[in-house]
């Protein structure tokens, strides 16, 4: 009895939360530089190979009520590549996200068919993996301490997932309408009265390259996510100086604003470093005001006899 009313509880926890954001999956300020996370109409539409990893800690400094728990923390790992034998990209990324006693797993693949037109790329993609939760039932506080059933124990489920998308790129503009979670596979820990699915989810995502001059480049973008009851967007600008260094800013609806700097390294620069500041702007008496997130990528040389030349900038690959 006691186990079935701590995962109602859980699971109404659980609910409400993501009612209130209207998203279960991980956020990051970076969204331009992390679009395979949430397309997977995107891989390999870069034309080279590509590897990514970004570490965000949200709310940093923040304790749980009773000291545990803390921060949301999240990780993601992605590679992205062409396969120009068959007008195609193939992509995985791995995400860790950490939010107290849950945790969320996943281990994905992507595929896309790239459709040239003219000097443009429609990209259809599909996405395949697993997704694991997990709960540290230790991390609550129980009413009964000495109930075994709560303390020292956790448990962890792992469902299949998937995902469809569509990527559209040119010199000038990109962008992006995915699917994610079309499954809608649920966790319920054992217990047959709860149900906590994986709910649809929907992103667009769109952006413009405009060259100013020779050294300077401005991209101005923009994310729309929605869960099918609520949605919130995301808008962002940066500026690029000789395809060397950039900096802007982003807004994310009734959250943060951040800060984005970052430079390219390597003589030809393929080797990339950024970071993002955020300040909470909304409930800080519920938060802490700050969110740091660490970016570094890296472009694999481009393999000799590849179908076409690539060119390299942080903006777009041709």
């Amino acid at each position: 009895m006691r186990k079935l009313v701590f995962y109602v509880c859980f699971g109404a926890t659980f609910f409400s939360l993501t009612t209130v954001f209207a998203q279960q999956d991980a956020q990051f300020s970076y969204y331009m530089m992390n679009k395979l996370y949430y397309n997977p109409g995107f891989a390999g539409t870069e034309g080279l190979t590509k590897i990514t990893l970004i570490h965000r800690q949200q709310w940093a400094g923040y304790d749980g009520t009773f000291d545990n728990g803390g921060a949301p923390t999240t990780q993601v790992f992605s590679v992205t590549t062409p396969i120009y034998k068959f007008k195609s990209g193939f992509g995985v990324h791995v995400v860790n996200d950490n939010l107290g006693p849950l945790n969320n797993l996943e281990v994905q693949a992507s595929y896309a068919y790239h459709l040239g037109i003219k000097n443009s790329k429609l990209s259809f993609g599909i996405r395949v993996g697993a997704y694991s939760q997990s709960i540290d039932k230790g991390v609550y506080r129980a009413i009964d301490s000495d109930d075994p059933v709560i303390l020292d124990a956790s448990e962890s489920q792992v469902r299949p997932d998937m995902a469809i998308g569509v990527y559209f790129r040119s010199e000038k503009y990109w962008a992006g309408l995915s699917f994610n979670h079309v499954l809608k596979s649920e966790f319920d820990f054992g217990v047959d009265m709860v149900r906590n699915p994986l709910e649809n989810h929907a992103y667009f995502m769109a952006g413009y390259v405009h060259t100013v001059n020779f050294d300077l480049v401005l991209e101005p973008s923009f994310m729309v996510q929605t869960d099918f009851n609520e949605y919130s967007f995301i808008l962002g600008g940066l500026a690029y100086y000789k395809e060397q260094m950039w900096g802007g800013v982003t807004f994310r609806q009734s959250e943060d604003i951040n800060v984005l700097l970052g430079y390219n390294f390597l003589k030809d620069k393929s080797l990339s470093f950024g970071y993002s500041f955020g300040y909470v702007i909304k409930d800080q008496e519920a938060k802490k005001p700050t969110t740091h997130e660490v970016l570094l990528s890296y472009q694999l040389p481009v393999t000799p006899g590849a179908s076409k030349r690539v060119v390299r900038t942080p903006r777009f690959r041709h």
